[in-house]
């Protein structure tokens, strides 16, 4: 987890640079200041994300124009380097940047790959805190290599998940830095623009157009920022404790999703009751104007206080959408208040979010996809299939980026969960969750911070349970389940995926 005091900085929100505090600390030497590395060495994405500074804020201006369907936008960053730097780089794919400019002076930058490498008019040197502010313009309709922008009729919504977050705004694109955020979307008349956070602000700009500021009271990674703009009608309830619930909904579509959207609070308060308080400042449901097959890759995408959902999705009964939709909402603390160290700690964000849509599916007495009604029975499903996942599709927290979605992420780190709580007890194991939380809420948390956490509340090493399931080859025996059996693995068995129709993101066993 990465500790930093937080930047507040209200003037930011009416996009002037100028409100951006800096430092002015000496001169770096030109003999020592070298570019910073252009990766972050992930384990499943090696490319992604830049090294030689951090990122504490962002400050992201858009204007829409609806006849164009453009974006013509500024990103202004908030860095503080770690080491000198003669140059360094940003995360960008598809953006056509006019201007970059580092501590209000101009600087020189080219595109290459997916990185915008940027020079700076002198080094910088090391725990130096600076603004960058890139001016771009962005088309949500092109065809990339890989995308974020979800065009719909009336505008867009974002999909960032896992690594398109910089081709929407240029960024240090891995959930490890995690940043405060602030927002300024100017849109024509009958649009609105909406973000992640909270309105702060609606400005009338008198030619027709009107600018919505957004804010994030918590930091937010880039993978699951929102930000939508269309015709939409604002959907206000309350929440447990007085918790404010903002719904986002196709104003042609509101009447017909109303019962899906009000599910929402009666969720919020059985998962507080398991997690405890809900970590943000609002919570809602952003069912984004396009059901195409193609348009994302997931059925609902937690992006941080307005989850994407494709609309048809929201349009089922409860109990084709009520374990789901709390699979969605478990991200809010599993994923988004503790993000992932890397992408091979995906297993903590969709395990989790499993293992309770789970519980919640089956407490209501629903059955699941195979026609099982208890936790158990899942469970002893998936335990035979354990070798064969392992074969097939590696470790639980061993991905790549081509099985990253797969099954074993999901089911299979439900599995780990539901053997942790058998060795332990539901009592210790409700605490190992809380305090995991708790330690790591606002930053970012690995497998071994969790396998630490866990030993530390149960007082037992629990690294060598936990490393066997989680990283071992073959399936440990179920604590309490000696009758369980797996299945030998068999190489003409396929990949542990769910679907079939290509979208191999969904295969949470809650959908």
């Amino acid at each position: 987890m990465r500790y930093r005091t937080r930047v507040t900085a209200p003037a930011a929100l009416l996009g002037t640079v100028a409100a951006l505090s800096v430092a002015s600390p000496a001169h770096a030497d030109p003999e020592t200041a070298v570019p910073g590395p252009e990766t972050l060495g992930d384990p499943v994405f090696p490319g992604l994300g830049n090294d030689g500074y951090r990122v504490s804020a962002y400050h992201l201006d858009f204007a829409y124009d609806a006849t164009t369907r453009l974006v013509d936008a500024t990103a202004t960053l908030t860095v503080t380097t770690t080491q000198e730097l003669s140059r360094f780089s940003l995360d960008s794919l598809g953006l056509a940047t006019r201007s970059v400019t580092v501590a209000g002076a101009t600087a020189a930058f080219e595109q290459v790959g997916e990185k915008l490498r940027i020079t700076p008019a002198g080094p910088l040197s090391a725990q130096q805190t600076v603004s960058v502010v890139v001016a771009y313009s962005a088309d949500p309709r092109a065809a990339l290599a890989h995308t974020a922008w979800v065009p719909t009729p009336d505008g867009f919504a974002i999909c960032p998940q896992p690594n398109s977050a910089h081709t929407v705004f240029p960024c240090n694109d891995h959930p490890s830095d995690k940043a405060d955020f602030t927002f300024r979307i100017t849109v024509p008349a009958g649009l609105k623009g909406v973000a992640s956070g909270h309105l702060v602000s609606t400005e009338d700009l008198g030619d027709g157009r009107t600018a919505y500021c957004y804010r994030s009271r918590e930091p937010i990674a880039t993978e699951i920022v929102q930000i939508t703009v269309g015709d939409y009608v604002i959907k206000d309830r309350q929440g447990p404790h007085g918790l404010p619930l903002r719904d986002v909904v196709p104003t042609a579509r509101a009447t017909a999703l109303e019962p899906a959207l009000a599910l929402t609070p009666n969720l919020v308060s059985w998962i507080e009751q398991r997690l405890g308080a809900f970590p943000f400042e609002t919570y809602g449901l952003l069912p984004c104007n396009n059901d195409a097959s193609n348009a994302f890759d997931f059925t609902g995408l937690e992006t941080q206080t307005l989850t994407l959902y494709k609309p048809n999705f929201l349009l089922q009964a409860e109990k084709s959408i009520g374990s789901h939709m709390m699979h969605e909402l478990v991200h809010s603390y599993f994923g988004n208040s503790v993000s992932p160290a890397t992408w091979s700690d995906l297993w903590l964000n969709e395990g989790h979010a499993d293992f309770y849509g789970l519980l919640y599916r089956y407490e209501r007495g629903w059955a699941d996809s195979l026609g099982l009604t208890t936790m158990e029975a899942r469970m002893k499903d998936t335990y035979a299939r354990g070798d064969q996942w392992r074969k097939s599709s590696g470790p639980v927290a061993a991905p790549n980026e081509a099985n990253l979605f797969d099954s074993q992420r999901y089911l299979g780190g439900v599995l780990v969960l539901y053997a942790l709580r058998r060795q332990v007890g539901e009592t210790v194991f409700a605490a190992i969750e809380s305090t995991f939380l708790a330690r790591f809420r606002n930053g970012s948390a690995s497998t071994q911070d969790y396998i630490a956490v866990a030993s530390e509340v149960s007082g037992t090493d629990q690294s060598g349970f936990l490393g066997a399931w989680l990283y071992g080859t073959k399936t440990p025996r179920m604590p309490g389940h000696p009758d369980w059996t797996v299945t030998p693995a068999s190489s003409a068995l396929r990949q542990p995926q769910n679907r079939t129709d290509g979208h191999w993101h969904d295969n949470s066993a809650t959908l």
